[in-house]
């Protein structure tokens, strides 16, 4: 009952003609820097902040959340359509999405990441306004110890999700978690690996990498081929909307997806990445059909679930933030921010002593996220438009935009150069048969695993068996060393790459 009081609460809140178009502003900000290579929500939110001092503290939020869950869906949009994932939690969905878009079925790729992100979106707010109070609960048992060992699960997640040679994937992984120690050593303040660069004392950013590996990396492979062989789109796409076939496939992967994301978005420590590349592996775990497209070749299941699992997490990941006052990312790092400005103190206190502010912010979340269906599965047909122009316009722009975003995120032109530098690092792993996205994902748990570590062993008195002895720590470790085991299995090692064998075919 007490659900239902609050709800409306929200509901009232958020239909104020204000609010209700604060929301609509964040859902078309966040879409458009979604589909905009290189522009990621945290350089928006951030440029943003300013301009929220002379709003409501309510609005605020609201246009910050909307341009969060907007961006997730149009980083989708680059991700099926030029190969760019606008967003790290759209790094999957490029797999299978921009193989959809090659073989004319963009469209229906489109079409599903929209579906399946309107719906993981809804349940993800349903579980943050029922489940907030007693989730908090799970998320006060996770230690360093756990995150550590949850991060330890997710790369040898990795490691089975990558195709190909399995000693690829693990030098792939080792290759981000060496780049992200690169920086300023958090405990000591001693740089490391940066070769006396002093922009390297930071470390080497996200978008860089994303940008240079996926996007240049992709334009430089395509341009040293021969014209006639080049990847060039054709105009004609047949069907915008999925079909009937299409539809009971994708249904189990987004009920899927959705469950994953919604319970690790929860997590900090970047739960909704997590969930993306877990639903992912999931998927390709799941026995194809027959007749299905095998996954790396265009299977709407490899679209549907990740970008479920990345916007259900989206939504959860404001659990940590409204209940325990825990950034679980760098936007909600950013929310933080804003309502600081506003001299908000994030943490349990919110939910009592301002519920007009935390279910505002839920309920506006549900109308955003039909904003969003309801602005984009119309515009398919635009987004579709980019597929038409010849590559030799197309890709120049593509290397513009990137250079903007990366370039505005910093506003440093080093920034740039690391992109170039970074293509041909790309383009270095296209020729080798080597894939990037374990690579993508060691760098981004690379510093989030060594600050855990090191924090258990400080609390521990530098005892490893602290991540033994606690039983939520030990059960992540079982399930990766089984993970491990079975993949490493000479039956299960031969059929794995006999399916590699086959989708290569």
């Amino acid at each position: 009952m007490d659900l239902i009081t609050n709800l409306s609460l929200g509901f009232g809140v958020a239909f104020t003609f204000t609010n209700l178009l604060y929301c609509l502003v964040g859902c078309i900000l966040g879409t458009l820097i979604g589909v905009l290579p290189g522009i990621g929500p945290v350089a928006t939110i951030a440029m943003l902040l300013p301009a929220t001092y002379a709003l409501p503290p309510v609005s605020a939020l609201i246009m910050l959340a909307g341009i969060y869950y907007g961006a997730q869906y149009g980083g989708s949009t680059t991700a099926i359509l030029v190969n760019l994932p606008g967003e790290s939690s759209s790094v999957v969905t490029v797999i299978d999405g921009y193989q959809m878009a090659r073989k004319g079925r963009a469209g229906p790729a489109l079409a599903a990441a929209g579906l399946g992100s309107f719906f993981a979106g809804c349940v993800g707010t349903l579980i943050l306004a029922a489940f907030a109070p007693p989730l908090t609960e799970l998320a006060f048992k996770f230690g360093p110890a756990e995150y550590f060992s949850l991060m330890i699960l997710g790369l040898i997640g990795a490691v089975v999700l990558a195709s190909g040679s399995l000693l690829k994937a693990i030098a792939m992984i080792v290759l981000g978690l060496l780049m992200g120690l690169v920086g300023t050593d958090v405990n000591s303040g001693v740089a490391r690996f940066s070769f006396d660069i002093p922009e390297l004392t930071d470390g080497i950013g996200f978008v860089t990498i994303a940008m240079g590996v996926f996007g240049y990396g992709e334009i430089i492979a395509n341009l040293s081929r021969p014209e006639h062989e080049r990847e060039v789109f054709t105009a004609k796409v047949s069907g915008l909307f999925p079909t009937k076939e299409d539809f009971k496939r994708m249904l189990p992967a987004v009920l899927r997806g959705t469950s994953l994301g919604a319970a690790l978005g929860i997590l900090p420590g970047g739960g909704a990445l997590l969930a993306a590349f877990a639903a992912y592996t999931i998927e390709k775990k799941t026995k194809l059909h027959p007749g299905e497209v095998p996954f790396g070749k265009g299977n709407i299941r490899g679209v549907a679930a990740p970008e479920s699992a990345n916007n259900a997490g989206a939504q959860t990941s404001f659990i940590p933030l409204l209940t325990l006052g825990i950034p679980p990312n760098a936007v909600m790092a950013l929310m933080v921010g804003a309502m600081t400005i506003h001299n908000i103190q994030p943490g349990p206190q919110v939910m009592t002593s301002n519920p007009e502010l935390f279910w505002g912010l839920i309920a506006s979340m549900w109308i955003g996220n039909a904003m969003l269906i309801i602005l984009n599965l119309p515009l398919i047909g635009m987004w579709i438009k980019l597929l038409s122009v010849p590559y030799k316009f197309l890709f120049p722009a593509i290397v513009l935009f990137c250079a903007i975003g990366v370039y505005s995120t910093n506003n440093n032109t080093f920034d740039i150069w690391m992109v170039a530098i970074f293509g041909f690092i790309g383009y270095s792993f296209f020729k080798l048969g080597c894939e990037p996205a374990p690579l993508l994902l060691g760098f981004i748990l690379g510093p989030m695993m060594e600050e855990n570590l090191r924090r258990a062993l400080l609390l521990s008195r530098g005892d490893w068996i602290v991540f033994v002895t606690r039983p939520i720590s030990a059960g992540l470790l079982a399930a990766a060393l089984l993970l491990l085991i079975i993949v490493l299995l000479p039956a299960v090692k031969s059929k794995r790459e006999e399916a590699f064998h086959e989708e290569e075919a």
